[in-house]
């Protein structure tokens, strides 16, 4: 791995979280994208986008859409919420192009998950004061849908015999800050009286997104040296 891009990474990312934790808006509409950005490159190097990597690297890509458009006013938020419901549905594609093995321990993660994505459903659509008109509901449901099912697809690595352990670990630790990030944020825009800071929400999305990747490229070389 390019120690130059991972140093490159962990600077972008750690200033980004000083602007978010300091409401520095200029310095944030710099360094969230960045974050991205170097992350994309840093899978190019690595990878040059070969096979089932492709789909990790238009995950990336629909990110960075996403960063921008939440980054913009509020009612751009939907636009945002569609790029990332892309971005899942391509890691989707990438983790199936791994060849995912069900077995009766994946029966089980689906069975963790869907419980508590629907519990996060309910507390986020059960506020009459957004979803008065159920107009809202529909969006907020496939995108809880796509979440969960990159999540299941990240986790059931550790099930499956081809992958390698501590690879298969950092792709679903990933997910699984991903999709806490995610949860974050329909809270704190949906759910009156709730507020998780917003830096626990970056820190988790970076950390997530860098564990994904990261994931990926190091399953990639020990599949060639093997």
């Amino acid at each position: 791995m390019n120690i130059f891009l991972l140093a490159a990474l962990l600077i972008v990312a750690i200033l980004d979280w000083i602007a978010v934790a300091k409401s520095i808006k200029r310095m944030e509409y710099i360094f969230k994208p960045g974050v991205m950005i170097v992350l994309l490159v840093f899978l190019y190097l690595a990878t040059h986008f070969t096979g089932g990597i492709i789909w990790f690297a238009l995950g990336i890509c629909f990110s960075l859409l996403g960063d921008i458009f939440l980054m913009l006013p509020r009612k751009q938020f939907m636009t945002g919420l569609v790029f990332f419901l892309f971005a899942h549905i391509f890691y989707i594609g990438g983790f199936i192009s791994f060849n995912p093995q069900f077995n009766w321990a994946g029966g089980l993660l689906v069975i963790a998950i869907s419980f508590t994505s629907y519990r996060i459903f309910i507390l986020v659509t059960s506020r009459k004061v957004y979803f008065v008109k159920k107009r809202l509901k529909i969006p907020v449901l496939f995108y809880t849908i796509a979440i969960s099912a990159m999540l299941l697809f990240a986790t059931l690595t550790l099930t499956n015999p081809f992958w390698f352990f501590l690879p298969a670990f950092m792709v679903s630790l990933g997910a699984y800050l991903f999709y806490i990030s995610d949860s974050i944020i329909a809270v704190n825009r949906y759910v009156p009286g709730m507020h998780l800071s917003r830096i626990y929400s970056m820190m988790s999305y970076h950390c997530g997104q860098g564990l994904i990747i990261f994931g990926i490229v190091y399953q990639s070389e020990l599949l060639i040296s093997s």
